[in-house]
């Protein structure tokens, strides 16, 4: 081992710190007890097996890195093409790799890797290395590591935690999640909901597809029309899915969604999602409210007895809200909106009239009596004479059966919804995303639980044997 000058022990740690220097001393008298050498240490802590091993360590303190030489002394070996054992070495071509750090050096492995002129097959073929994949420039244990901290931080942040550039960790991201997603098993899918999410500002979305039993992220893809639907029934197709088993789609009304639902997925029956249809009454009742504040704004104030502008802010909220979220301010606000003869009034009673329609249906999980209770709150919307109310319940009417099915067996995309969140949180949290495919391969990583994808190799370490125990106190 070559050890740059600076201390007793080559100052493995730091001048004040003599209980590491200790501890140091102690592995050396371990290995040299043990009749093995620091490369033979570290040959096997790298998990080399013959014909490699490690040749020379060379540490270097003032530029905080360690850097390991390895040998392949084998002078024939197997045609890494066509397997012919007892082929001989053409020649061998300089390589180094970036590895995980040793202590808070960096680690850098360097080979001359044997090429084997073949005699069977005739061509010249470099040797595959055991500690990394063709044609990376790291290890296979950093790129496991590297993977693992973007699952969980900005590529960005990760990059800078590595000391490497984010360009290296996007194009080991992108082929690591499409290696491991050509082995990703579809076969069980039978319930699945569809929405977009925003990639960008402007017209710029991304259709997410789900496993809602599963919860799991299956297909994302860029756009948001009924291509969308018929790609994600191919791509379901090739990982060993069959689009005809698909039972339920559950979506928002989204015409393109539901055109693509029935040119690919023949069997599929749509369910419309309450989150979705409570937004539009939602929407319907912001509507009613503004225009009523626009037109009318001395009756609004005179049924609240005050002129008080957060008052009527606290108006806006608390019909927003739910009744037990409300606070002291809007709940005397609601308490004189109720008493009102005001068009709010009645939007705000018919909003929470449809939630009690969704309420009652989840209780019950009755087809017949969501179907009746349905019925009746549309009859109520058609004769309210407030006109956005008036348009959802013909919206509704024309798609009554899949918004009953929505109502039932607590089909939700409540769980698609969630998911998009934390996906818009990635990317506030990485500043936005240059390309729509590095947006899509974090949705793969973070939420496809893709079992083929390597290991993060920082695991617990096993207690140690009582006899090795050495403190430092």
């Amino acid at each position: 081992m070559v050890v740059e000058p600076g201390g007793a022990c080559g100052q493995l740690g730091t001048p004040s710190c003599p209980q590491i220097h200790g501890a140091v001393f102690c592995v050396a008298e371990k290995v040299s007890s043990m009749g093995m050498d620091i490369e033979s240490l570290f040959t096997s802590a790298l998990g080399l097996q013959a014909p490699w091993s490690v040749e020379k360590v060379e540490l270097d303190t003032a530029r905080r890195r360690i850097d390991f030489e390895l040998t392949c002394k084998a002078n024939r070996l197997p045609c890494p093409h066509c397997n012919a054992a007892g082929q001989g070495v053409h020649d061998r071509l300089r390589r180094e790799w970036r590895h995980l750090d040793f202590f808070q050096y960096e680690a850098w492995l360097h080979a001359e890797v044997p090429r084997i002129a073949c005699t069977a097959c005739g061509k010249t073929t470099q040797m595959d290395v055991p500690w990394a994949r063709e044609g990376s420039g790291f290890t296979a244990l950093f790129e496991a590591l590297a993977l693992s901290l973007c699952q969980e931080l900005p590529v960005r942040q990760a990059a800078a935690l590595l000391r490497c550039s984010d360009k290296q960790l996007w194009r080991r991201i992108e082929r690591y999640v499409s290696v491991a997603r050509v082995q990703d098993d579809m076969s069980g899918v039978s319930i699945v909901g569809i929405d977009e999410t925003s990639l960008r500002k402007g017209q710029n979305y991304i259709t997410v597809v789900h496993d809602l039993k599963a919860k799991r992220l299956l297909f994302a893809c860029e756009g948001r029309d009924h291509q969308s639907v018929v790609d994600f029934a191919a791509d379901l197709k090739a990982h060993g899915g069959d689009p005809d088993q698909i039972e339920h789609v559950c979506q928002d009304m989204s015409a393109a969604y539901a055109k693509g639902v029935g040119l690919a997925l023949p069997n599929a029956q749509i369910s419309y999602d309450r989150f979705h249809v409570i937004a539009m009454a939602n929407e319907a009742m912001d509507g009613v409210r503004r225009q009523e504040m626009s037109t009318q704004p001395q009756a609004v104030k005179e049924a609240l007895g005050d002129n008080d502008r957060k008052l009527l802010k606290s108006l806006t909220w608390g019909m927003r809200r739910n009744p037990g979220d409300w606070s002291a301010r809007q709940t005397n606000a609601m308490h004189w909106l109720q008493r009102s003869t005001l068009k709010s009034a009645r939007a705000w009673r018919l909003k929470m009239g449809l939630r009690a329609v969704y309420a009652n249906a989840a209780a019950g999980n009755d087809r017949s009596s969501a179907s009746k209770e349905l019925k009746d709150w549309l009859s109520w919307a058609r004769r309210c004479r407030l006109e956005p109310f008036q348009k959802l319940a013909k919206t509704l009417s024309e798609r009554f059966e899949a918004v009953v099915r929505g109502m039932l067996d607590s089909r939700s995309n409540a769980y698609v919804e969630a998911m998009n969140g934390l996906l818009q949180q990635a990317k506030r949290a990485a500043r936005g995303f240059r390309t729509a495919s590095h947006f899509i391969a974090v949705a793969y990583l973070r939420m496809s639980r893709l079992k083929h994808l390597p290991v993060n190799p920082l695991q617990p370490a096993m207690p140690q044997a009582a006899g090795l125990i050495h403190r430092c106190l």
